[in-house]
């Protein structure tokens, strides 16, 4: 695959920004997340969302108008503008448990190792934790799958519980005009 404007995205804790900064750095291209429009900066963070036409004037501004790029994150529902820029889409997924043990150690690592008490954290947690229940109506797979059934992009979808470079390696490898699931 050839650098390309390339959106990553899966469930929280999926392995999306991981992977899409391995992706970028092997192309030598800018790396985005989509949680760094989508939320103001606020100390703690996380705690005010950007309006969506700002989010998407901010992308434009920084690097939805290069040549290739790689997006990882949810963009479905305010960033069409953006996805409509998109070569491409990788689809990762990953079993529940696994997801939720990466997002608490992401969160470990953020906090250099206190104590993760914080009631914001939990209800993170609880919000992650529902992305695999069909009955979710926030950022759930059933809505994932139900946006990458819209979309008239190659959509490469990869299993993440593998090592980041056997996942490089497999995007890095992707024919884009071709679609299979790993």
């Amino acid at each position: 695959m050839q650098p390309c404007k390339l959106h990553i995205t899966g469930g929280s804790g999926s392995g999306t920004t991981t992977l899409g900064r391995a992706i970028a750095d092997a192309w030598a291209v800018p790396h985005a997340d989509s949680d760094d429009y989508f939320w103001a900066p606020t100390d703690p963070p996380y705690t005010r969302q950007r309006n969506p036409a700002r989010r998407v004037e901010l992308m434009l501004e920084v690097f939805a108008r290069r040549s290739a790029w790689v997006l990882s994150g949810g963009i479905n529902g305010w960033g069409d503008e953006i996805l409509q820029r998109c070569d491409a889409v990788v689809f990762l997924s990953l079993h529940a448990t696994e997801r939720l043990q990466r997002i608490e150690q992401r969160e470990r690592i953020r906090r250099r190792g206190e104590e993760i008490n914080t009631e914001a954290f939990g209800e993170f947690l609880g919000w992650a934790s529902k992305y695999d229940d069909p009955e979710f109506s926030g950022r759930s797979r059933a809505r994932h799958e139900a946006w990458l059934g819209t979309l008239q992009l190659p959509v490469l979808r990869l299993e993440s519980s593998r090592s980041v470079q056997a996942l490089c390696d497999q995007v890095l490898s992707w024919e884009p005009g071709r679609q299979r699931e790993e």
